[in-house]
Formats: C-alpha cells, sequence, structure tokens
C-alpha cells in the first residue's frame, strides 16, 4: 500500500518548491521525496555504521548476539572504517576537481586551448610566491605557470612531506598535526592510504583510523580544494561583489532556458560564452524567443554566479523542480550532488539533459565530451540543441511560480580585504571592538530529511542577530538569498555592532563566499587572521556549520575544519552513533587534541546558541571583552 504523501509545507521552507511539488503529483512525477518515503524506514545497521560489506566473508552485521564480523572486527573497527571511507570518497571529489583545474591550465601552458586564458595574472604570481616559486615580474607569466603546474601536481602524489599550501597554516597549527602524525602529504597518497588501511586486515585501531581519515580531510582541504579554488580564480577570475538573482523566478517564460548544474566552472563557463554569440541567440529570435537565458543549479550556478552575476535557479532540493516549470530547454552538467532522476524528469518534458563529463555519465543522458581543446565549439554545439528544444515547448504545461528576489555576491578574500582598505586591521579591530563577535561559515547541502533550507536560514537568522558574521558557500547561498540575508538591507535582522560594521561597508551581514569547494576561502581567511594575531586558528572566535547536509563531500569538508581547529556543528550525526570510541571522539575528544570538535544539534535556535557560547570563551581567552 502506498504511504500518504506528505504535506508540501513539511517538505520545503520555499513557496516556488511547494508550488512546484503540487504540480509534479499533479502531473504523476516523483521527486526526491516520494522517493524517500519509498526507502524508509532505513536500515538502522546502516545509520548506525555498523554494517560492514568490505570482503566477501560479510556483508556483517554488529549486533549485541554477535558482536565481531566474521573478521574479529568490533563495533568500533567496522564504524571507523566506513566513515574513514565516506571521508575518503568526499576527498577525492573535491580534489579531483582540483586536479582538473590543474589540467586545464596545463593545456593553457602547452597551447592546447585558445578558450581558455589565465584571467588574474597577479594572483598567479602570489600563489606563486607563496608556494616557493619565483615570480618576479621580469619572468614571463607562463614559465612561472609551468613552475606552478610542477608543485601542485606533486600535491597530488606521494613524494612531499606536505602539501604546498601549508604555506598558509599557522607554525602552531602545523606542530599539532606533526605530533599527530596528521601533516597532509599528498591527495591521492592519503586517500589510497585510507582505503588500504581500511582494508580487511589492516588498521584495526579505531581512533588510529580515525585519525588518518583527518589527515586525508586536510589533503583535500589544504591541497585539491584550495588548488580548485585558486586555480578558478586565476582562469576565470578573482570574484569582486555584484548584484544578482535567485529562486526559479529566475527562468524567464519568453527565452531560451539553459540550466548549467554541478561543481566545476570549466564547463559552464564555455556554455555562458556560447549563449552571448550572436548567431546563435539571432537562431533563438528566429524561433520567437526574446534571447538566451542562462541559470545556475547548486556549485556551477555558484561559480558563475560569483564571477559573472549569472542569476541562481536553486539548490541541491531545487534541482529536480526546476525542471518541473516546463520552461527548461536544456540542463547541462558536469558532475557531483546531480540527481539521476533528473534524466527522467526532463523526458517528461521537452527538456534535454546533457552530461559532459566521462567520469560523470547519465544513462538517458545526450553526451558531449568536452576538453580544454574543443570546450567552445562543443558548447556552441549544446546551446544549439537548447535553441531548437524552445520549439517544443508546450505553453499550457510552463508555470513560473515567483518573482526572482535581489542577491548581493561575489566575495573573495581579496574581495572583503580591498573593501577594508587592502588590510585585515579593520576587520581585526571591529572583532576587538566586539561589533563583529566572531564569524560562522555555513556550508553545504540539503537533505530531503529536514525541510528544506529550514535549519540554514534559521541558523543564519539567529547568528547575526548576535553580531556574529555569516559567510555562506553552495546551496546554503540560494537559501540565505531567498530569505533576504544577502544584501545590504538585511543589516536590518543583524545586531547592533554587526549592523554598525556592514552597514559602513555597504555589505550585508551574510556574505557569499562561493561554492561549496570554496570553504578553502574560508580556511585562508582563518589561517591569515591567525597569523596576523600570532595566535592558532583553534584560538579565533570562529565556526563551521553544515546544518542540512548529506553527501561524503560534506564529512570531509567538516573534519578538515575541526582537524584546522574550527568548532563544527552538523544538523544531524553521521553514521557513527554505533560506536561510541568513534563517537566520544568526534564529539568530545578531538578537543583535546586539535582543539575542537564536532557538535550535533538539530534546532538552529539550541545550535545558534553553542556557537555564542564558544565564541563568548574564544574571546575571553583572547583578552576581549563582549
Amino acid at each position: 500500500m502506498a504511504k500518504e504523501p506528505r504535506p508540501v509545507e513539511e517538505l520545503s521552507l520555499w513557496d516556488d518548491a511547494q508550488a512546484m511539488i503540487t504540480k509534479a503529483r499533479a502531473e504523476g512525477i516523483d521527486t526526491v521525496h516520494e522517493r524517500l518515503q519509498q526507502q524508509t524506514p532505513h536500515c538502522k545497521f546502516c545509520e548506525l555504521g555498523l554494517s560492514c560489506r568490505n570482503c566477501t566473508m560479510g556483508p556483517c552485521k554488529i549486533t549485541a548476539k554477535a558482536p565481531r564480523g566474521v573478521c574479529g572486527a568490533d563495533a568500533d573497527v567496522v564504524v571507523a572504517r566506513n566513515f574513514g571511507r565516506f571521508v575518503a570518497g568526499g576527498s577525492a571529489g573535491h580534489s579531483d576537481h582540483g586536479r582538473d583545474l590543474i589540467e586545464v591550465l596545463e593545456a593553457i601552458v602547452e597551447g592546447e586551448t585558445k578558450d581558455y586564458k589565465i584571467t588574474d595574472e597577479p594572483k598567479l604570481r602570489r600563489i606563486a610566491e607563496e608556494v616557493g616559486v619565483v615570480a618576479i615580474a621580469e619572468r614571463d607569466i607562463i614559465d612561472v605557470a609551468k613552475d606552478i603546474l610542477e608543485v601542485f601536481f606533486g600535491d597530488f602524489g606521494s613524494r612531499k612531506k606536505q602539501v604546498s599550501f601549508l604555506s598558509r597554516v599557522p607554525q602552531k597549527r602545523k606542530d599539532i598535526w606533526n605530533k599527530l602524525g596528521m601533516t597532509p602529504r599528498g591527495v591521492d597518497r592519503e586517500i589510497a592510504e585510507m582505503m588500504h588501511r581500511t582494508h580487511m586486515g589492516c588498521d584495526n585501531d579505531a581512533p588510529n583510523t580515525m585519525l588518518h581519515a583527518a589527515r586525508t580531510s586536510l589533503a583535500d582541504g589544504w591541497g585539491g580544494s584550495m588548488i580548485g579554488t585558486e586555480l578558478s580564480d586565476v582562469i576565470f577570475g578573482t570574484p569582486s561583489p555584484s548584484m544578482s538573482e535567485a529562486n526559479l523566478g529566475v527562468i524567464k517564460e519568453d527565452k531560451v532556458n539553459i540550466l548549467v548544474h554541478g561543481h566545476n566552472p570549466v564547463v559552464s563557463e564555455m556554455i555562458l560564452a556560447a549563449a552571448r554569440d550572436p548567431e546563435i541567440i539571432a537562431e533563438a529570435k528566429a524561433l520567437g524567443a526574446t534571447g538566451i537565458n542562462i541559470a545556475g543549479l547548486c556549485c556551477t550556478g555558484n561559480e558563475l554566479l560569483m564571477r559573472k552575476g549569472i542569476p541562481m535557479a536553486g539548490n541541491h532540493l531545487m534541482t529536480e523542480l526546476a525542471i518541473i516549470t516546463g520552461a527548461v530547454e536544456a540542463v547541462v552538467v558536469d558532475y557531483q550532488c546531480i540527481m539521476p532522476s533528473m534524466v527522467q524528469i526532463a523526458g517528461c518534458y521537452h527538456t534535454r539533459f546533457i552530461d559532459t563529463a566521462q567520469k560523470a555519465r547519465f544513462t538517458g543522458a545526450i553526451h558531449y565530451d568536452i576538453h580544454p581543446s574543443n570546450a567552445l565549439e562543443q558548447a556552441r554545439e549544446i546551446v544549439r540543441l537548447a535553441v531548437q528544444a524552445y520549439a517544443e515547448r508546450d505553453p499550457s504545461r510552463v508555470d513560473i511560480p515567483c518573482e526572482p528576489v535581489k542577491i548581493m555576491t561575489g566575495f573573495s578574500n581579496e574581495a572583503l580585504i580591498s573593501a577594508m582598505g587592502g588590510t585585515l586591521d579593520p576587520l581585526i579591530q571591529a572583532i576587538v571592538a566586539g561589533d563583529v563577535r566572531g564569524a560562522v561559515g555555513i556550508v553545504g547541502c540539503n537533505n530531503p530529511k529536514i525541510k528544506q533550507d529550514s535549519m540554514n536560514v534559521g541558523l543564519a537568522k539567529e547568528l547575526i542577530k548576535k553580531d556574529i558574521l555569516v559567510i555562506v558557500t553552495g546551496c546554503v547561498t540560494t537559501a540565505a538569498g531567498k530569505a533576504g540575508l544577502l544584501v545590504p538591507e538585511a543589516i536590518e535582522m543583524a545586531g547592533p555592532g554587526l549592523k554598525k560594521v556592514c552597514g559602513a561597508l555597504g555589505i550585508p551581514p551574510v556574505l557569499h563566499y562561493g561554492s561549496c569547494v570554496d570553504n578553502a576561502r574560508i580556511l585562508q581567511l582563518c589561517a591569515a587572521l591567525a597569523n596576523e594575531l600570532k595566535v592558532d586558528i583553534s584560538d579565533l572566535p570562529v565556526g563551521a556549520s553544515s546544518p542540512e547536509w548529506y553527501s561524503e563531500k560534506a564529512a570531509a569538508i567538516g573534519l578538515y575544519a575541526v582537524a584546522s581547529g574550527i568548532y563544527t556543528h552538523l544538523g544531524h550525526p553521521p553514521n557513527i552513533l554505533g560506536s561510541e570510541t568513534v563517537t566520544n571522539l568526534a564529539v568530545s575528544g578531538l578537543e583535546d587534541l586539535v582543539g575542537a570538535s564536532f557538535v550535533i544539534e538539530p534546532d538552529p535556535v539550541k545550535a545558534a546558541e553553542l556557537f555564542d557560547i564558544r565564541i563568548k570563551a574564544k574571546r575571553k581567552g583572547l583578552g576581549l571583552s563582549e
């Protein structure tokens, strides 16, 4: 017997989402919410992390009557193994994104592409100096880039003692990592070792496995992810503040609508360039459209949003619903966080679903194999395909449920420092004075188990009331934007100190810092503040949160934040509660080792109170008054 669908008001905070879920149900189309109901109740052993299928002597599940698997592994070992592999998967995702950017830079250096170029030359020279490459003005920029390629490709290997961007890390933090054997040496090395350690008969000491999980995540945060962020800026431009729009209202009834989705700007930048080709625009107008509209989903959307001001149609739980408007001609994807269901939903309309990466193929999709050497040519073909689809649109099925809201976007460390006159001193002075009591990065995903964006928005609102600056990335961006938090006028929702500081700078109390790979920007900012104050990152009045997380990448992000000394909140626990040892290490034991820990709290108001207590303690530790 089919379960009664949950009321749409319980599924999402947003009117546009509720309207599209209602439309989908009327048209007989299942979305993530129906599929979640079909999959519940979930296996309790899997939820607790107590099931193991790492070999064919199993699969095993740990119970009171069977406290050890066939190999003899107990609950602690099984949970640690599972979590270690989970973190390895997340670290691989963001770090492989970084590798793709290195390969694009390599194509530029070797003259294999005319579609991409070095856009921010000064930033490339600054990065070069940080990682030990001679970057004097007299050196040709291509020669500098060649040397950087060797350094960054080396960060993925096994010959180094540490990844290059540890040059940014305070010495006190590096000393902690060295003492614990957590210094990240190479991205691929740590991931491969994590897989080796969790093979049957290898690492069977849960705390030891967890320490290497932390090391693996650090290789992502300070290695692969940071490389991805910095080279994206070098190639596509370093973000600076601009205005844009968000929600399903950015889809236009009178235009050819193309949505870009995934995480890597390498493809989406070319789709945008092709969509601005006068010849292709003329083809769209010949079919009755007024033009071609590019809008973003998830983190690929964030990449275009922060650099080009391209509007955001939605975050993770809006991706299916955007198609259900009936006005989308094409969805063009690269990789990560793309629901396979989108292919089936696109098939219910005239929408073309197009994949572009060999590492992320979707059965039923139209495939274009995009490389640096053919990117713009392939992008033109894709945009023309979308234009042709416009002729097949059924106007009777079009429903765009709202008008877009304004957002301010494009903050980066460079932009923030520039707004403060070229130095961090004004921010430090505001922190010392208590006008900005601290800062929290709210990052990550949506999870259909949680009312969409209720925790993301609820926590942000509570924090800014307490004069705590909020920095958002990834899917939280769209949530904050739709809630009116990403415009300067949002200072009216902030405490008096934050209102004064942000009002003087003309910025919102919630700053958009990019896609989820750009959490590396937040790490860099924390390190810069700690270096300026000559303290460790763990001494700062800062925190991190992923209230509605779901993915392996989010677990890796949370762990590298904690391992870097940043107190980190999750709205629900990872699958570790089956081990008291692993759970206690995560929520308390890591505090003694690395100066930070995880905290689990599903209530955003209570989570904000926990951050408030933490920030008060850290301010007191620095000798700062409230």
